[in-house]
C-alpha cells in the first residue's frame, strides 16, 4: 500500500489536534477553559429548529437539486439585496455542504497543476492545504499590523508572478477577526483584475462585526467568488451547510462538481436554514452579535493587562490574534503549558501561516462571560508564578 505524495505536505489543524487532547483532560476530571475552537458556544435558534422539526415530521428527506433548493438560494438573494442592497440573483447561488465544501469547489474550477495562489500569512490553514490538494502551489503574502493584516493592492502586485492565477482573501479573518474596507477591497479586486487572475473572498464571519459594517464583494462585480455560511452569524455549524456566489461563466462547472461530490446538500439543514432570515431568527442573531462584542471587549482589556500585545484590534469574527510579547519565547511551547498547567486552551500562531507564527496566539471568545473571566484569572496567576 502508497500513500499519494500530496499528504506529505498537508499539514494537520493543530487546533482540532489541541481540543482533542482538552476532551482527553476533562474526562480525567480537569476542567478547562476553551478559548480555542471557533464555534459559537448558542445553541441553534429556536425557530431554525422549529422549522426542522415541521419539516421532518413529514418524512420527505429526499435528494434536492444540486445546487440547493430554490426557496432556499432565493432567500439569500433576497438577504443580500436587504443587507447589502447587493443584487445578487438566486441562480449565482450554489447551497453546499458547509463553507469548506464551497471553498474546495471553487478552488477546484480554477486551480491546474503548479498554478500559483496568493494567500494572506496569517490565514486561514485550510486554505493552503486545499491548494495543495489540488496540485498548485501557495505564495505567501507577508501582511503587517497597520494594514489590519490583510494584503494591500501593492503587495498582490509585488507578489504576482508568470504563474499566478488568483488571491484568496478573508474578512472579517480568521486569525485576526480584522476586516477589510470597502475601498481596499476594491482595490484588491481591481489589482487581481488587472493581473487577468480570478478574486476569491470568504465573508463567513459577515454579521459578526463590531461598530462597523462588513463590505460584501458581491457588490464589486460578477467575476468574483464568494463564500458565505450558516456555521458563524447564524449559528448552524453541525448542521454543514454553506454557500458560494460563482461568476456566471463558472456556474455549470461548479454543478457539475456538486453532483459528483455530494449529490446534493443536506435537505433537512436546508429546509431549517430558511428560517434563518426570518425578523424572529434575525432579532435573536444580533442580541448575540452583541453578547460577541461584549466578550471582546472583556478578552482585549484582560489580554492586555496579562501582557499580551494586540497591535490591531478585531472588529470582526470572534478571535483575537495576540502577540506573546515578552511572556514566552513561544507560542505552541506556551499553548501548551496553558492547557496542562492552567486548564486553558488557546491556539498557537503556527496553525496560521509562517510570518512570525511563534510569537502569536489566537484566542476565540467563543464561551460566556464568566468562563472567559475565569480563563483570564487563571492565566494571570500562570505568569504570576513564572516571574517568581
Amino acid at each position: 500500500m502508497t500513500l499519494a505524495r500530496r499528504m506529505q505536505d498537508i499539514s494537520p489543524f493543530q487546533v482540532m489536534e489541541l481540543m482533542g487532547r482538552a476532551k482527553a483532560l476533562e474526562q480525567q476530571g480537569r476542567d478547562i477553559v476553551h478559548m480555542e475552537v471557533g464555534e459559537p458556544d448558542f445553541p441553534t435558534s429556536p425557530p431554525v429548529i422549529a422549522a426542522a422539526q415541521d419539516f421532518l415530521a413529514t418524512g420527505k428527506v429526499f435528494y434536492t437539486s444540486a445546487l440547493g433548493m430554490p426557496e432556499l438560494r432565493e432567500a439569500i438573494s433576497d438577504f443580500y439585496r436587504q443587507r447589502y442592497r447587493s443584487h445578487v440573483p438566486a441562480e449565482r447561488i450554489v447551497i453546499t455542504t458547509g463553507a469548506s465544501a464551497a471553498l474546495l469547489m471553487a478552488l477546484s474550477v480554477l486551480v491546474d497543476r503548479d498554478e500559483e495562489w496568493l494567500l494572506p500569512d496569517p490565514g486561514y490553514p485550510c486554505n493552503a492545504n486545499f491548494v495543495r490538494l489540488l496540485e498548485g502551489k501557495v505564495r505567501r503574502i507577508a501582511t503587517r499590523a497597520e494594514h489590519g493584516y490583510q494584503p494591500t493592492a501593492a503587495q498582490v502586485g509585488e507578489a504576482w508572478g508568470a504563474r499566478t492565477k488568483g488571491l484568496l482573501v478573508a474578512s472579517p479573518a480568521n486569525p485576526t477577526g480584522t476586516l477589510i474596507g470597502a475601498a481596499h477591497l476594491a482595490e484588491l479586486h481591481a489589482a487581481v483584475k488587472e493581473k487577468g487572475g480570478t478574486l476569491l473572498v470568504d465573508e463567513i464571519y459577515h454579521g459578526l462585526t463590531y461598530g462597523v459594517d462588513a463590505a460584501s464583494a458581491t457588490m464589486l462585480g460578477d467575476d468574483i467568488f464568494v463564500i458565505n455560511s450558516f456555521s458563524k452569524y447564524f449559528g448552524m455549524t453541525g448542521w454543514r451547510l454553506g454557500w458560494l456566489v460563482v461568476p456566471p461563466r463558472y456556474l455549470r462547472e461548479v454543478e457539475k462538481l456538486a453532483q459528483n461530490l455530494y449529490i446534493s446538500p443536506p435537505t433537512l439543514a436546508q429546509h431549517a436554514a430558511l428560517a434563518s432570515f426570518t425578523p424572529q431568527n434575525i432579532t435573536i442573531l444580533e442580541e448575540r452579535r452583541r453578547e460577541f462584542s461584549r466578550r471582546r471587549d472583556l478578552l482585549l482589556a484582560g489580554l492586555d493587562e496579562i501582557g499580551f500585545r494586540i497591535t490591531a484590534p478585531p472588529k470582526g469574527a470572534f478571535y483575537v490574534y495576540a502577540e506573546i510579547g515578552s511572556l514566552a519565547e513561544d507560542s505552541y511551547a506556551l499553548a501548551q503549558a496553558l492547557l496542562e498547567e492552567a486548564g486553558v486552551a488557546c491556539t498557537p500562531g503556527l496553525d496560521f501561516g509562517q510570518q512570525d507564527a511563534h510569537r502569536y496566539m489566537r484566542f476565540a471568545y467563543t464561551t460566556e462571560m464568566a468562563r472567559l473571566q475565569e480563563g483570564l484569572r487563571r492565566m494571570q496567576s500562570f505568569f504570576s508564578r513564572q516571574r517568581l
